[in-house]
């Protein structure tokens, strides 16, 4: 079944641009020229993926980016003419999975859109791999964690990045490590994006943070007392 995405921008011409070249990947694609139409939008279509935009008029990318976050985990690529590391840990602060600076290559972003479906929505029909962790249950096929039987809502990034951490558990993972293998290699954000995930990912886990642990001057380790 084809996935649908939302394009959020309020340029006409940008939005008519990524629409031809997702349709040709067999996407079914929406529109919205600023925030509050987003959301109305978002609310009353199945959406797979966002593909957002910052500078926009009513309601700005920021804010539309964290209003989605309080209602949905969807997949957000976020759309920006700034390539400052300050407003790239902002934007991956509220929820954002992914970052696209303006100017960009239409076909680079079709690409882009296409791995992070296929990370967030495997098609595949895997026996369920799932394991718990001092209370902490993950179900990689349905790509849930529960904690103490109780729904934990990861954003796509934590989630990736939760399940890195467990399947290297009692390794010490450096942020360079960490950064190369959940965000890929050829992102160039700040090591700093590691550590505003990591503190997401904690704040989320709640009373069980415990189990990422720091390892100082190092990185990060998954570990569960024995």
């Amino acid at each position: 079944m084809a996935k649908t995405i939302l394009i959020v921008d309020d340029e006409e011409r940008m939005r008519v641009l990524i629409e031809a070249y997702l349709k040709k990947e067999g996407f079914n694609v929406l529109h919205a020229e600023n925030g509050e139409e987003a959301l109305t939008v978002f609310k009353s279509n199945a959406v797979d993926l966002v593909v957002l935009d910052i500078m926009m008029p009513i309601m700005d990318g920021w804010t539309t980016c964290r209003e989605l976050r309080r209602i949905s985990n969807v997949p957000i690529i976020m759309l920006t003419a700034k390539s400052e590391d300050e407003d790239q840990l902002l934007g991956f602060s509220l929820g954002t999975d992914s970052y696209v600076t303006k100017p960009f290559s239409p076909k680079i972003l079709a690409a882009r859109i296409v791995a992070l479906l296929k990370r967030v929505y495997p098609e595949n029909n895997k026996e369920i791999n799932s394991n718990v962790y001092d209370g902490l249950y993950i179900n990689e096929q349905y790509r849930e964690v529960k904690i103490d039987d109780v729904d934990v809502y990861l954003s796509p990034k934590e989630y990736e990045l939760l399940c890195y951490l467990v399947k290297n558990k009692d390794l010490v993972l450096s942020r360079e490590k960490i950064l190369d293998s959940v965000w890929g290699l050829d992102y160039y954000g700040d090591l700093r994006t590691v550590d505003t995930h990591i503190k997401r990912l904690r704040e989320k886990l709640a009373e069980k943070a415990y189990l990422v642990a720091t390892v100082r001057g190092v990185g990060y380790k998954f570990e569960v007392k024995k």
